[in-house]
């Protein structure tokens, strides 16, 4: 297919004209077409084109004429007069000046003249709205000549609405070479971004494209246009699916562009949104058009919220960085106005994130869209909710930390109200108590004043339960198990009930889309050597376990090693960043620490070896809260010098190039200049890909950012990530007849009585003061008290267990059991009422006793952490306590010492300090983490436990064999060695097993 077949096609895919007959003239210029049917566009004709206004005179005119005639004669539309040339201009400079979606929308004002320029979509039973809306003239035109200074210049495509122009479109065919990327290069190269139709705001959207592949660009700039993919995606990955009646890329205009698919993304999701400064300045004006994966999911939400109502759970799975806080303003956009014959389906949409930072995106990019700014409340403090729901707000953006507080204030009076609850990073924080409040302020349930206990116990299960008038929406890129058995959808699959989530766009996808940046390609570990010196005379006993964690903390954290890590971040920076002019000379770096106290110990060190070098750059300090500093209490602010509020404006400007954190900012945080991370802080699972995923923003100039890692294992990350790459799948579900049997544990440790769950339960629920309260849990707190370490181990780590998952559990039970919520109302209470088990042989003072010989580091190759090319399978949450007390191993403090520096100092390996680092920390939880391994020690004798454990570490070995070849070698090679490392192993593993492992019986 030519390139003016595409042409040809499209056209008559729009207007609803037979396509042209294989070598027949594919022109639509020297034949005008008629109006067609109400949903098919109209064929333009290129001489109707204005250059000096970018204007279709035809169509304009004749829909002025068929809409308001008056105005035809006012403004001598039908002859070139000053009139109609003074009011082309006024059309012209109001697109320039407020966007081609803002005029269609509101229209302009020329002198004493209200012109409308565009009928929305009508609503059911409106025939009037029907009638304008069908007056609408959507137009497409081909070999688009609009240049001023060359006639011979030509767009394959423009789309006009009214004779506005709204799209255009560069065509190349695949099969002679010529793909969207070279269509991509034609609007970089040769289209003059001075000219007219191509000024920023302009246009809507502008596209290139083949039979394959879909590109777009909001804003052309010439070499610097940033076009995104508009493809709907093929196996989770980039691209299109193969399409069987017709090409791949036909959805663009059978589906996308079709008149009343385009008119709702003019009304309700294109425009121009305004940045602001930390003073509320206007510091840039950015078109946004929804992306394919954008759209479909906001499309894809309503049908499915008018179909079913109010009651429904979503849960969305979409990458980080891929545009998560615009689908969100837009789904809450369209839920406001989502009706059925006439009663909308929702009355309040709720929006709940919770990360402060977030808070502020969601409500800065929600309140962009005007036509919902006036419907919007952000909820701050007690009071506004109800307030606001009062006073017919429809939308309302809080945090889950302002949620508890909020929540006492709604009145029962709007607990009939329907609710879209919307969800951003949705984690357990929305499965447990937190949800559960929600719940029962948002529910139909109401507790009468002359109820009994059992009654009031009855209607706080219900209010837990997810109500039947809300409906979630959770939005993450990383779904926990908790996430997807409270919102995924469910379904069998061989027997066994699965979840996934309602709509997906895969890591995989944005990566291969280029939409977001792959972290893992450039990702360096850096290895630390290190030796001891014990500096006190005689040589106490340490618990050797909780030491070797202390003594590596402390070299860790010693001055010297902040220091010398230090040196490595900046040189590292100034020398391969900043030098090699990244993102276009304005990269930024993180500096991820394990603490606030390390980050202001970096901080400070960062800035002296900046200064030391000569760098004009600096490093600014975030943290939440205050800190000791000397004796003063400090926050983020009085260290760096200016209010919080301005951090992140003050970051995106020199001198400002590092960002040090402990924990703020490694979610949410959303910087496209952000280049290289720093982490020294210990991250897995879903913390390690949200805290590197703040580097995966695109932008022009922008590629391949890098990572150096002082402190995790590549194959700890990779595992991280390979959970979240594609879809994530919850394999099974939680069996809440744990809770039964939790409950049994609970009540045989007599700890507290069932005249005790009876009293404080009906206390609680009659709001008593705690001087009657406390009485009764004081005397449980002292049969604990009485109970030896082991019991009051296995009874705490039980209690925990129970109120954890009788909070999530009790959100989505279809039934009611009673004596679990009186159970979990009284442990509430209880717990924190509980001492932990003394202990005397923690490390208190090692410290004191030891100091560094020597600490220096080695930068390890860079490397690509590939992931596995498959949806993810989790394991659904677990519902058992926690295991029984460690066993102590005490030695000497020398002897620690020695087998620390041992491990650490002098291994004959070629990368000494992995090698140690997998020995006895990797390996041994692995092994204990391995299924097969817990089963044995827990079911069978110490022989076949053994043997069990022996086949895993051959396993392990085996399956790091690439990483740790002279390792592998070693055990396999020496005997003294492999028995000595599966013993230390298999002692590990006994230690940390719940029950203990059973000898066998005797002959």
């Amino acid at each position: 297919m030519s390139e003016s077949g595409l042409e040809a096609l499209i056209v008559a895919g729009l207007t609803g004209a037979p396509a042209p007959v294989a070598g027949t003239p594919t022109s639509g210029a020297e034949e005008r077409a008629p109006f067609a049917g109400p949903d098919d566009y109209i064929e333009g004709h290129r001489d109707d084109f204005d250059r000096a206004h970018a204007l279709d005179l035809v169509q304009l005119t004749s829909f002025l004429r068929a809409t308001q005639p008056e105005l035809v004669a006012l403004l001598s539309l039908d002859a070139d007069m000053p009139q109609r040339r003074a009011f082309l201009a006024r059309v012209r400079d109001e697109i320039t000046n407020r966007g081609i979606i803002d005029v269609l929308r509101s229209g302009v004002r020329h002198g004493p003249h209200a012109v409308t320029l565009y009928f929305p979509l009508p609503s059911p039973g409106n025939p009037q709205a029907a009638i304008r809306f069908g007056r609408n003239r959507f137009s497409v035109t081909r070999q688009l000549g609009y240049s001023l200074d060359n006639a011979r210049r030509a767009l394959d495509l423009a789309l006009f609405v009214n004779g506005l122009p709204l799209a255009t479109f560069e065509l190349k065919n695949s099969l002679t070479g010529q793909t969207a990327a070279h269509a991509e290069a034609q609007y970089k190269t040769d289209r003059d971004a001075k000219e007219l139709i191509f000024r920023p705001t302009r246009c809507a959207v502008h596209f290139a494209m083949d039979d394959r592949e879909v590109r777009m660009c909001t804003a052309l700039a010439g070499q610097k246009s940033w076009f995104l993919p508009f493809n709907k995606g093929h196996n989770d990955g980039a691209g299109n699916p193969p399409n069987s009646d017709g090409i791949r890329t036909d959805y663009l205009w059978r589906e996308v562009l079709a008149k009343r698919s385009l008119s709702d993304i003019i009304e309700n999701f294109a425009g121009i949104v305004e940045e602001r400064d930390a003073r509320g300045r206007i510091v840039a004006r950015k078109p946004i058009f929804p992306r394919y994966h954008q759209l479909d999911v906001v499309r894809a939400l309503c049908a499915n919220a008018s179909a079913n109502g109010a009651g429904r759970r979503y849960l969305i799975q979409h990458s980080a960085g891929s545009g998560k806080s615009n689908s969100i303003a837009w789904t809450v956009h369209k839920l406001v106005g989502l009706e059925v014959s006439g009663v909308p389906v929702f009355d309040t949409v709720i929006v709940v994130t919770d990360r402060q930072v977030l808070d502020k995106n969601l409500k800065d990019t929600i309140g962009g869209f005007a036509q919902t700014a006036r419907l919007m409340g952000h909820a701050e403090r007690s009071g506004d909710l109800r307030d606001f729901i009062e006073s017919g707000k429809k939308i309302v953006v809080t945090t889950v930390q302002k949620f508890p507080f909020i929540l006492d204030d709604i009145g029962s009076v709007h607990r009939g109200r329907r609710f879209a609850i919307v969800i951003d990073e949705a984690h357990s924080s929305q499965g447990g108590r937190a949800a559960g409040a929600l719940n029962t302020a948002l529910g139909g349930t109401e507790i009468d004043e002359e109820a009994t206990t059992e009654d009031r116990i009855l209607a706080v299960i219900e209010g837990r339960r997810m109500l039947d008038n809300a409906s979630y929406l959770a939005f993450t890129a990383t779904p926990k198990n908790k996430t997807l058995q409270l919102f995924g959808e469910r379904y069998e699959q061989d027997g066994e009930v699965k979840h996934c989530p309602f709509h997906l766009y895969s890591m995989k996808q944005a990566i291969d889309e280029g939409f977001i940046l792959d972290v893992l390609a450039n990702y360096t570990p850096v290895s630390s050597w290190y030796r001891l010196a014990k500096t006190i005379g005689d040589d106490p006993n340490v618990d050797v376990s909780r030491t070797l964690k202390t003594l590596r903390r402390y070299v860790e954290g010693h001055d010297h090693a902040i220091a010398t890590k230090a040196g490595i971040i900046v040189d590292h920076f100034l020398d391969q960043v900043s030098a090699r002019k990244k993102v276009s000379g304005e990269a930024r770096a993180m500096v991820a620490t394990d603490g606030i106290e390390r980050a202001i110990e970096y901080w400070r060190a960062i800035n002296a070896a900046l200064a030391q070098r000569g760098s004009p750059y600096k490093a600014m300090v975030a943290f939440s809260g205050a800190v000791d500093d000397a004796g003063e209490q400090r926050t983020e602010a009085s260290f760096n010098g200016f209010p919080s509020s301005e951090l992140e404006d003050k970051f995106d400007a020199d001198p400002y190039r590092f960002l040090v954190v402990a924990d703020k900012y490694l979610t949410g945080f959303d910087q496209p200049k952000l280049f290289a991370m720093y982490v020294d802080k210990t991250i897995a699972g879903v913390k390690a890909v949200q805290a590197l995923s703040r580097l995966n923003r695109a932008r022009p100039g922008k590629s391949e950012p890098v990572v150096l890692d002082f402190r995790n294992d590549p194959a700890v990350v990779e595992a991280a990530f390979s959970d979240f790459y594609r879809a994530t799948i919850l394999s099974g579900e939680t069996d809440p007849n744990m809770l039964h049997d939790l409950k049994r544990g609970l009540d045989d440790a007599e700890v507290y009585t069932a005249e005790d769950v009876e009293a404080v339960v009906s206390l609680f629920l009659a709001a008593a003061p705690r001087e009657r309260l406390d009485p009764i849990l004081d005397a449980c707190s002292t049969r604990y008290e009485a109970q030896t370490e082991a019991e009051q181990i296995a009874f705490k780590g039980a209690a925990k267990a129970f109120v954890r998952n009788y909070a999530f559990l009790g959100t989505i039970l279809p039934y009611a059991v009673p004596e679990w919520e009186k159970l979990s109302t009284l442990l509430a209470l209880l717990l924190p009422k509980l001492p932990s088990p003394a202990s005397d042989d923690a490390p208190l003072d090692v410290l004191e006793t030891i100091d560094m010989e020597s600490y220096r580091v080695e930068i390890a190759a860079a490397m690509q952490i590939a992931l596995n090319d498959a949806n993810a399978e989790i394991e659904p949450v677990p519902t058992g306590a926690a295991g029984g007390p460690l066993e102590s191993e005490i030695d000497q403090l020398s002897s620690v010492v020695r087998e620390f520096n041992e491990r650490f100092g002098t291994t004959d390996f070629r990368d000494q300090d992995r090698v140690t680092r997998f020995l006895f920390e990797e390996l041994p939880e692995k092994i204990g983490a391995n299924g097969r391994v817990q089963n044995a020690l827990r079911n069978s004798d110490t022989q076949n436990a053994r043997i069990e454990h022996n086949r895993a570490v051959d396993d392990e070995l085996l399956g790091r064999l690439a990483d740790h070849t002279d390792l592998y070698a070693l055990y396999n090679t020496d005997q003294a060695f492999r028995v000595w490392l599966q013993e230390r192993l298999f002692a590990a593993a006994t230690q940390t097993s719940s029950p203990s492992i059973t000898n066998p019986p005797p002959a």
